[in-house]
Formats: C-alpha cells, structure tokens, sequence
C-alpha cells in the first residue's frame, strides 16, 4: 500500500479529525448523522497516519508530491 496523500493533505485530515472526534464536534437532533461524523472523523485520522486514502486509489489520484 503506498502513499497517496501529499502532507498538507495529511495535515487537513488530521485537522478535521481533532475538530470531529473532539468536544467541538458538529451536534445534530439525530444519532444517525452523529454516528456519521464520529465515523468520518475516525477515517480522516486513520488516513492522515497512514497517508493512503481509498477514495484517491479509486479514482487514480496521487497527491504524493504535493
């Protein structure tokens, strides 16, 4: 598996997984869409570690270099 994000790609999803998994995470009325955040949150910090992303080997997207 090798990496496909680039480190300011990294840098963001790491980001937006401190804010998401955090106390200053978004609140819905609905556990569904909560459950949807906390998920997302945890994806974005798995792939900011690991620097691969499905989504961009999907599509054919390598941000590497960048």
């Amino acid at each position: 598996m090798a990496q496909n994000l680039g480190k300011l790609d990294r840098v963001l999803r790491f980001a937006l997984a401190f804010w998401w998994l955090g106390p200053w995470a978004p609140q819905y009325g609905a556990d569904w869409a909560n459950l949807v955040v906390a998920v997302i949150g945890w994806i974005a910090l798995v792939e900011s570690f690991l620097g691969w992303c499905f989504l961009h080997k999907l599509f054919g997207i390598d941000n590497k270099n960048q």
